[in-house]
């Protein structure tokens, strides 16, 4: 799974989240063996100085992106890294905790539970000694808790995959350290573990009540509907976060002293937190704010409140190309770029009743697309530089055992107009450069295409990032060079979403469209494994697309019991390049401003976290 479309899927405005229609009843899929890691810990962001005890670090959020729903059994509507990273995990701690160094790998250390444990279909989980802030220890009864919500209502979870749902047929508290889980049939041991397991948060006891008073989520399923009912109730009335007797209740390394639903947030060491690292600092703060040149404009300010911000952008200095960064315009910070653990594409609508979806139906057309597709000049030029390569299903940065050994770093599909349009003119098309390419041999052009049909498509595209519209209006000037015309439509995130995650997919309704471009592509968190099974199987909602191929289901599937990496690797190499979507640059996520003495941000997660119990000021 991961964020991509809708409220969530962060469109590049950096309130990317992932993809809310999510595949309920999907195939699950396992991929690849990936390391296990065990730093609690991060490097400093500057050297130098003497270590301070206590101070209070100043967190800038995303433009006009505030917390705005605590409780971590989130819905679709909510389902957002700005809620998960910003506010609920530094509150709550997953029962899995995922991100070491600059990588996406499982963290032993900062886990509530230790590795589970497996024996055929069979998994065991034991807890680590972690405490409530209110003296009660985290359970099995506690993960019992989630997983009995997850199974009576599992379409209120914006993160739903299927689990536990039909692949785990028992659950049992052993103990109050151990619960076992039996499934269906003896899966891939990674993939149940960054994709299934990587989604429970431990509820604590004082959650489980309703209105009325106390109830029993936690050992009666029936009972689960009446309790998120009331803590769902709960987690919007924003105001009362700090002081409310439920949300008060933490086993992370923060407790909120005070929450303002405009985003001023104010959060103090849990000092019964029992993980590994306990915060240095005496406060942590998140400011908001309207627009990144606001934000920008504090940062430029002499002695900037902000200690923790972002470059604009358009703000950028060029980096050169062998370089990390290019040359920071802020004195007294330091810049560092973070990129998520993700890829970005935009999809073609392989239903589409426009009469187009033969058309998109054909390897050689989306193979045409893909050479037209400048990744290379859009990363040098919008993106001045900071920007990396989408190849397929596997981010190329940050390196990881996932990427295929086979798999090129560089664009798969560099630039040429003249292979777009030798595979057009090669497959019965007449091309006319700055005018309409045509049909002319339907024997070649392939099944459903007429004699004389003219390669003409509407792009929505989502308006108001910068290098998406340059990028966009790249490409229609590369396609018309060609004779594809790409109709251009700048459109609100929501709108495109709102078109390209329709219902096409699962009811075949609302596929009046071509193409379109969210900006944002899709981020692996909470499902931390670079898997299919939610987006490029046939038929499940995230496909936005409908891209259906039967011997890429059977590689998913051939994935489902095999931890080996040999078997993602022979999807993966079979569906870069199929072009299911079309891959476009995945830009930078943040271009990070730290303050020279403040230490322990960098190496910033991948997936996105941030972790203020790391950080602190020296003298």
């Amino acid at each position: 799974m991961g964020r991509a479309p809708n409220q969530q899927a962060r469109s590049r405005s950096r309130l990317r989240s992932r993809f809310a229609l999510v595949a309920a009843g999907a195939a699950a899929l396992a991929l690849v063996a990936a390391g296990c890691g065990g730093s609690g810990s991060s490097s400093s962001s500057s050297s130098g100085g003497t270590k301070e005890k206590g101070g209070t670090a100043t967190y800038a959020l995303p433009p006009s992106s505030t917390p705005n729903y605590i409780f971590p059994y989130t819905s679709s509507a909510d389902f957002s890294v700005v809620n998960a990273s910003y506010l609920q995990d530094l509150l709550y701690r997953p029962l899995y905790w995922f991100g070491v160094g600059e990588t996406p790998n499982y963290n032993q250390s900062l886990s509530v539970a230790n590795a589970p444990q497996f024996s055929g279909n069979k998994v065991t989980i034991t807890l680590k000694h972690y405490m409530w802030s209110d003296g009660q220890p985290v359970t099995a009864s506690n993960v019992m808790f989630w997983l009995n919500m997850e199974t009576a209502l599992p379409s209120d979870y914006g993160g739903y995959t299927g689990f536990p749902g039909s692949i785990v047929k028992d659950i049992k508290v052993v103990s109050p350290t151990e619960l076992t889980m039996t499934m269906d049939k003896a899966y891939s041991h990674n993939w149940f573990l960054y994709n299934e397991l990587a989604q429970i948060y431990p509820m604590p006891e004082a959650w489980d009540k309703t209105a009325s008073g106390p109830s029993h989520c936690t050992t009666t399923v029936s009972d689960c509907k009446a309790v998120y009912s009331y803590l769902d109730a709960q987690s919007k009335t924003l105001n009362s976060y700090a002081s409310s007797p439920l949300w008060s209740v933490v086993d992370g390394p923060w407790k909120l002293s005070a929450f303002n639903a405009d985003g001023h947030v104010t959060f103090v060491p849990n000092k019964s937190y029992s993980g590994p690292v306990k915060p240095t600092l005496s406060q942590f703060k998140e400011v908001p704010f309207t627009t990144d040149a606001a934000e920008y404009s504090v940062l430029q300010a002499p002695n900037s409140s902000v200690d923790v911000g972002y470059l604009p952008e358009q703000d950028a200095p060029a980096k050169p190309v062998n370089a990390t960064v290019g040359k920071n315009p802020l004195n007294g910070y330091t810049l560092d770029p973070l990129y998520s653990w993700g890829i970005n594409y935009y999809v073609m609508n392989y239903q589409s009743t426009t009469g187009n979806g033969p058309i998109i139906k054909q390897l050689y057309f989306r193979q045409a697309l893909a050479y037209l597709m400048n990744q290379k000049s859009v990363i040098q030029g919008p993106l001045r530089g900071y920007g990396q390569y989408t190849i397929g299903p596997v981010p190329v940065q940050p390196k990881t055992n996932f990427l295929s050994p086979t798999a090129t770093t560089g664009d798969p599909f560099p630039f040429s107009e003249s292979k777009a349009k030798s595979l057009l003119t090669s497959h019965g098309w007449k091309v006319v450069p700055n005018g309409t390419t045509t049909c002319t041999d339907p024997s070649k052009c392939g099944p459903g295409i007429k004699q004389g049909q003219a390669m003409n498509f509407q792009l929505p595209f989502a308006n108001g990032t910068a290098w998406i519209t340059s990028e966009m209006t790249q490409l229609q000037s590369n396609a018309a060079a060609v004779g594809i015309k790409l109709n251009l439509k700048p459109e609100p995130f929501n709108q495109v979403i709102a078109l390209a995650g329709g219902n096409c997919v699962v009811t075949k309704s609302s596929c009046n469209w071509d193409l379109a471009n969210w900006g944002g592509g899709w981020d692996y968190f909470p499902d931390f494994y670079p898997t299919g099974e939610e987006l490029f199987m046939c038929g499940v909602p995230a496909n936005s697309g409908g891209y259906c191929n039967k011997q890429n289901d059977s590689l998913i599937n051939s994935t489902l019991t095999n931890s080996s990496m040999t078997p993602m690797y022979t999807w993966q190499n079979f569906i870069s390049p199929q072009l299911p979507m079309e891959w476009q640059p995945n830009g930078v996520y943040e271009l990070t401003e730290i303050k020279d003495n403040l230490h322990g941000v960098t190496p910033q997660p991948v997936t996105l976290s941030i972790n203020p119990e790391n950080w602190y000021f020296t003298k």
